[in-house]
């Protein structure tokens, strides 16, 4: 989890411990949403934790937004490279 309130960045991990930190984040008081944050290979990784999450666990779950985007990273060659992201918002 991140210092941002209730997001969750998609890393290599396998995605059932990703699924336990959104759930444990719904187990907190005052919590109506979070949401999982991926860049490239780790967004197929974040779609399998938003079903998982919902199909298996937490049934009355509804993802409310979805946002696309690109982001520039510089290269230690040099020049740059564009990699896809991606940010599901969960909500209760």
């Amino acid at each position: 989890m991140s210092k941002e309130q209730n997001t969750i960045f998609i890393g290599r991990k396998p995605p059932m411990n990703y699924v336990l930190t959104v759930i444990t984040c719904f187990n907190t008081p005052d919590t109506k949403e979070v949401t999982l944050k991926a860049r490239g290979q780790a967004i197929t990784t974040a779609v399998d934790v938003a079903e998982i999450t919902r199909s298996r666990f937490m049934k009355d779950l509804k993802v409310s937004r979805i946002n696309l985007g690109t982001d520039t990273v510089q290269l230690r060659e040099g020049g740059t490279r564009n990699i896809s992201t991606i940010e599901i918002t969960l909500s209760v």
